[in-house]
């Protein structure tokens, strides 16, 4: 099955801090939350036959990391660009919301 652009589905304020909740429960030292600005996911989605993009599971000295790729139309992932280093949460913290705290 080829990606066609729109993977994904939105979910309520409710289920997001259900998932949230759960991870903060079962890992209360990892970080809350990544932060990757705008230019570079527009970078990553500005690749030639992007359809979307790939986020990987890494780790680094025990603290979860994320490696964002594009990925094409046959689910390939374009390795041209690689995105890693978003700032985490804390410190770069949104204000108390359902998804936080």
């Amino acid at each position: 099955m080829a990606f066609n652009g729109s993977e994904g589905k939105f979910i309520t304020l409710s289920e997001g801090a259900d998932l949230t909740g759960e991870f903060r429960s079962s890992n209360p030292t990892q970080p809350l939350a990544y932060f990757f600005g705008r230019d570079k996911l527009e970078e990553l989605l500005a690749q030639d036959n992007c359809m979307g993009i790939r986020i990987y599971f890494g780790e680094k000295n025990n603290s979860l990391q994320l490696v964002l790729v594009s990925a094409d139309d046959n689910q390939d992932d374009l390795l041209d660009k690689i995105l890693d280093k978003g700032s985490t949460c804390p410190p770069y913290s949104s204000t108390s919301n359902d998804l936080n705290s």
